[in-house]
């Protein structure tokens, strides 16, 4: 998500001087001007001062120094490909990227200027749509979908589609319509909780429990009231991984004969359960899935950000919502939360598609499955305790946490300090909400997580669980993991970079109940 910048005061920008009292007029040999050394980068005389931070400077800069100076400070931050907490695609074909590039300076949504683009976009929507087993063999069906920024957009989208007929039905028959509610597991993305906090929507969740990580089928159905505008259902959370029962979901509405949507979040798992288990039934298969969305930068292998929403008929997409416009030249019809965007991932979505096939996404995600359990069979060995599932059941990842028959007094968070020194994020978090507060760890396994990336993991996760053991035999375990929480993580050092303004919460399940809100 995107970070709310802080805007410093004159006061903040003196006090974060590191060296107040040097001054920059004593330094080097004097009688020198400063603007006599710049022939190359780091013979210019802004090599030798600190970039702007907080005021646009006053005279321009070359380009190539200007390049070279921002590549630098970049080289700070963490390697993507080491960055095990997201799953967001950090490889592509050097072919797709040259697409993408070519691609950066056309507006998507001009589709009078840009009708090829705008026509990939379709296709890559009807391969989506069917990969979900969109009913196209009904006579009639209209159904369709649209390009997000990611699935967060997709998610606000659906929310507003599955609440305006909500309403539309609740003032059809002379009823009230100001108290809508949502239902759904407590582990949701926090994107869940925005869509409905943005839309003034209740949210009514089945709380986890300390072996149950994934929503409880009847307690989902028994939440639905009158008011109830869908049930949300994960294919992949993101915790855990695992696939949350929606044609259990769906087996109950209409067995009680309620008329409840669901939409299923297959932000994760859209591209990886049709190819590793094709058996699952979680899609359009199932009357009562209405929509759904994944994102096109997780397991569709595209940079970030795109993502795709589905609609299976135009009864779940008032038209209401739907914009016709001609503003650029040619009528369309709009269904976003933005209007300005690139067309460079929506490409990139479409070269994989169509580059892969379903052959080539079924031989990758059943790599990453075979690599996911292996390391998931190596950190048992270790003694840590599994938490997601395995063979393909869920996603590609390998969700962990110490056994607390073992009574150590380091927790997961430390052990993610140590492999962080080592190079490595591997995020801790803390359950959702009524599952005790359990503690876990997370290692995404994307496509670029080869094995003997994955040895060198086992390795550094072996060699951090052993350093921990012998700080916590020496009885200085406490100066270790606060000297950790200070100093050791980039997010430490730049603290006071970060607005702390909205720190204290508590409209939220993190200021709630302590969740962590995990990274996607």
């Amino acid at each position: 998500m995107v970070h709310l910048g802080r805007v410093f005061t004159d006061k903040d920008i003196a006090d974060s001087n590191i060296s107040p009292d040097i001054d920059e007029k004593d330094l080097g040999p004097e009688g020198v001007d400063e603007n006599e050394f710049t022939t190359s980068v780091y013979g210019s005389v802004h090599a030798a001062r600190d970039l702007p931070k907080h005021e646009m400077p006053n005279d321009e800069m070359p380009r190539e120094i200007a390049y070279r100076m921002i590549k630098d400070d970049l080289t700070l931050d963490g390697t993507p490909t080491l960055n095990l907490a997201s799953f967001v695609t950090t490889y592509m074909e050097s072919e797709a990227e040259k697409l993408m590039v070519d691609a950066f300076n056309k507006n998507f949504i001009d589709y009078e200027e840009y009708p090829v683009s705008a026509d990939i976009q379709n296709r890559c929507v009807n391969m989506i749509a069917r990969l979900f087993n969109i009913p196209t063999h009904e006579e009639g069906n209209n159904a369709m979908g649209t390009s997000t920024v990611g699935s967060s957009e997709a998610i606000m989208l659906a929310t507003l589609a599955m609440k305006k007929r909500w309403q539309n039905k609740r003032k059809a028959a002379g009823k009230d319509a100001s108290k809508p509610n949502i239902v759904m597991n407590s582990a949701v993305q926090v994107c869940w909780e925005k869509a409905a906090r943005y839309f003034d929507v209740e949210e009514k969740y089945v709380y986890c429990e300390e072996d149950r990580f994934v929503i409880d089928p009847k307690q989902a159905v028994d939440l639905v009231d009158e008011n109830t505008i869908g049930i949300c259902s994960i294919l992949g959370t993101t915790y855990t991984g695992e696939y949350e029962d929606t044609k259990a979901i769906n087996d109950l509405l209409i067995e009680r004969n309620i008329d409840c949507p669901i939409h299923v979040d297959a932000a994760s798992g859209g591209f990886v359960a049709p190819f590793v288990n094709p058996n699952l039934v979680w899609d359009f298969k199932l009357e009562k899935v209405v929509s759904i969305n994944v994102s096109g930068h997780k397991y569709g292998l595209v940079y970030p950000g795109v993502g795709w929403c589905v609609w299976r008929d135009p009864e779940f997409l008032p038209k209401e919502l739907i914009f016709n416009i001609n503003y650029l030249g040619a009528d369309q019809a709009s269904f976003t939360l933005n209007f300005s965007r690139g067309a460079s991932q929506v490409i990139g979505q479409y070269y994989q598609l169509i580059r892969l096939g379903k052959k080539g996404y079924r031989s990758i995600m059943l790599n990453l499955t075979r690599t996911a359990d292996y390391l998931a069979a190596s950190v048992q060995k270790m003694g840590f305790l599994l938490m997601s599932k395995s063979r393909g059941q869920g996603l590609p990842l390998v969700a962990f946490r110490l056994n607390p028959e073992h009574g150590h007094k380091f927790d997961e968070f430390a052990i993610a300090h140590q492999l962080r020194q080592r190079g490595w994020v591997v995020p801790a978090y803390t359950m959702a909400p009524h599952a005790n507060k359990l503690k876990m760890m997370r290692v995404v396994v994307r496509e670029d997580f080869s094995r003997s990336r994955c040895d060198a993991l086992i390795a550094d996760i072996k060699l951090a669980f052993d350093e921990l053991k012998k700080v916590e035999a020496a009885g200085k375990l406490d100066q270790h993991q606060e000297h950790l929480k200070s100093q050791a993580t980039k997010t430490g050092r730049h603290q006071k970079n970060m607005n702390r303004h909205f720190k204290d919460q508590d409209h939220n399940l993190q200021g709630k109940h302590g969740k962590t809100h995990a990274v996607c």
